[in-house]
């Protein structure tokens, strides 16, 4: 029996039919899966079909959910506010609605700030006290969804 082969569209490479494996990465979790698809002989580009990606794309989400509620777990144990933890650890105004949604990944910036506070939630002080970050008196120490 001949083996399965396709030609790549851009490339002109023979594609085999095989399996690789791909880290899947989401702010500051990855993992490794091995995802079927058809590869070139070397390290060239690959075609995948939906299906080929189903065990990625449900890694990737399940990071999502995971990151979405430590992001929220941290924000209420800092005892802030969507808002104010935007304007403390970045982002802006809505920033961590979107994070907290698992809607869209913090930046990196945001992510190292997340790690530290998650640490050394004492310090919290010293990013309060640089210039656009101070928390306002009447909601400073109260925690709100």
């Amino acid at each position: 029996m001949a083996e399965k082969t396709r030609i790549h569209p851009e490339t002109g490479e023979a594609l085999r039919r095989g399996v690789r494996p791909m880290t899947v990465s989401y702010a500051i979790y990855s993992k490794v899966i091995d995802v079927p698809g058809w590869y070139p002989e070397g390290d060239g580009d690959a075609i995948h079909t939906g299906k080929d990606l189903t065990e990625w794309n449900a890694a990737y989400q399940q990071m999502r959910i995971d990151y979405a509620k430590k992001v929220r777990s941290l924000r209420m144990r800092l005892k802030l506010t969507q808002e104010e933890a935007g304007r403390i650890l970045g982002g802006g105004k809505r920033a961590f609605q979107k994070y907290e949604a698992g809607k869209t990944p913090p930046s990196d910036a945001a992510v190292a700030l997340l790690e530290l506070m998650e640490r050394h939630p004492e310090d919290l002080e010293i990013l309060t006290s640089l210039p656009g970050r101070q928390l306002e008196p009447a909601t400073a120490g109260r925690a709100h969804p």
